[in-house]
């Protein structure tokens, strides 16, 4: 290509421009053969669009000598190929990820937001600059200048939609759309500059306004060729992806409004076109910012359900969703800190009798119901205020702030006595239960010696026969 570029350069100029367009027409053909055997349809048919489009300028402009803006169908299939490789991004986009930012439709949506903005920013500031100069010319030279105008245009809109996407979208961030994004950087350069000698009434175009046209089919073919891996993004390129999105909107506005701003400084004038895509910009801005703040929204609220289901899962028991031994702890602790206590503070130790039973006979997934229920029945037994916890295995641990210690205990004993029915079956578990109290604030005692008191107590019910409850108001004589 660089070849090419150099010899087209330096040949008389219906020798450079046969070179020029025969090249062209080479790699559009080679790019479109390599995309037919990828099997990717919406870039065949960009490639088809591209290659009908050379051929019929070649044959329009070398054979039959057609003056400038030529109206045959040459115009009209390099317009259709931005769009139709617009759609192949689309179609890629749609391969999503889970590292995707912004997978839902909102997200989408404030894509195409982003998309627009960018677009009519760069309207604006072209329109303040140029097009409408060859706008104005376009009127007076026939139709055939629209298509010359609007060609560069969409390639414009494709390289928005490519970074825009290319942001948000693992699958667009590839080699291949690297490569088409150039062929639209390359297309569209010249495209603008050959508008700009249009609109002059030029047609005789130097052979370097071409460069852009030479290079756009070789970047096709290098797209098709292009392998696209489906590589982990660094943690890096993410967080410049999101400082990417949150700016996209606004940097281009900026640029804009500092622009129309210094065109009005200096004495120019904003005709009715300027200020109503202005204002259009202006909008578009503020809906984005009303979608990212609701998006922002429903975030937050999702990380704060999110924190609350992980502090109830370090402080919970897995299996029967009760309060495990931490949290058991924990709250004991702070009833023991208490200092101005008026009501006894019972903790209660249960072990269920004949749950090994349960499990060497039916399984552990049977006993993991029987679990479940006496969990169920110990918290419907007490107060909502009062912690049920399981301390392991087949032990449960219970503390009540105020009561009497011989009544919970025989409520609790009644609740699991009733027979847990699984499956079909019908199992017959009891329970030891040992209570310590205390009735005073007393700073020398500890949770531990609390626990290991009702433990204790606990292992005298078994002793004297299971299916009883043992109160001892001091952890010292359960403890010796």
């Amino acid at each position: 290509m660089a070849i090419t570029i150099l010899t087209a350069l330096a040949a008389p100029r219906e020798v450079g421009l046969a070179i020029d367009k025969v090249v062209q027409l080479l790699f559009a053909v080679a790019a479109l053969l390599a995309y037919a055997r990828r099997r990717d349809g919406w870039m065949t048919a960009a490639m088809t669009s591209l290659t009908v489009a050379l051929s019929a300028w070649i044959w329009g402009q070398q054979i039959l000598g057609v003056q400038l803006p030529t109206t045959t169908i040459a115009p009209l299939g390099f317009t259709l190929v931005p769009v139709l490789c617009l759609a192949a991004v689309v179609v890629r986009a749609q391969q999503r990820r889970a590292d995707d930012l912004l997978p839902n439709y909102r997200s989408r949506t404030v894509v195409v937001l982003d998309g627009l903005i960018v677009i009519g920013s760069l309207f604006v500031l072209t329109w303040v600059s140029a097009l409408e100069s060859l706008t104005r010319a376009w009127a007076t030279e026939g139709p055939g200048f629209a298509t010359v105008v609007a060609h560069p245009a969409a390639y414009l809109v494709l390289l928005v939609a490519i970074v825009v996407m290319s942001w948000t979208h693992q699958s667009v961030r590839q080699w291949p759309m690297l490569f088409v994004a150039l062929a639209g950087v390359a297309q569209s350069s010249s495209g603008w500059v050959f508008a700009f000698y249009i609109s002059k009434g030029i047609t005789a175009i130097p052979a370097s306004a071409d460069i852009g046209f030479m290079l756009c089919p070789a970047f096709f073919f290098l797209s098709a060729l292009a392998p696209a891996r489906n590589l982990e993004p660094s943690s890096g390129r993410m967080r410049m992806a999101d400082l990417l999105h949150l700016l996209v909107p606004y940097v281009p506005l900026a640029i804009t409004g500092l622009f129309v701003g210094w065109n009005t400084a200096t004495g120019g004038r904003l005709n009715p076109v300027e200020i109503y895509v202005g204002i259009l910009v202006v909008c578009l801005v503020i809906v984005r910012q009303l979608l990212t703040m609701m998006d922002n929204i429903r975030l937050m609220d999702q990380l704060r359900v999110s924190r609350e289901q992980l502090r109830h899962e370090a402080t919970h028991d897995p299996l029967t969703g009760v309060a495990n031994r931490s949290l058991f702890r924990d709250r004991l602790e702070r009833a023991l800190a208490v200092r101005d206590r008026s009501r006894p503070l019972i903790l209660l130790f249960i072990d269920v009798d004949g749950f090994k039973a349960v499990n060497d006979n039916y399984g552990h997934a049977e006993g993991d119901i029987v679990l479940r229920n006496v969990a169920a029945r110990l918290e419907n037994s007490v107060r909502p205020e009062d912690t049920v916890a399981r301390l392991g295995g087949d032990e449960f641990g219970v503390l009540v702030d105020g009561g009497d210690a011989d009544d919970i205990g025989a409520r609790l004993l009644d609740a699991l006595a009733h027979p847990h029915q699984v499956h079909g079956r019908v199992h017959h578990v009891h329970a030891s239960i040992g209570v310590a109290q205390r009735f005073s604030y007393d700073p020398t005692v500890t949770a531990d010696e609390v626990l290991g008191a009702a433990d204790a107590a606990m292992y005298t019910a078994k002793r004297l026969g299971k299916g009883m409850v043992v109160v001892h108001g001091s952890p010292l004589p359960e403890m010796t």
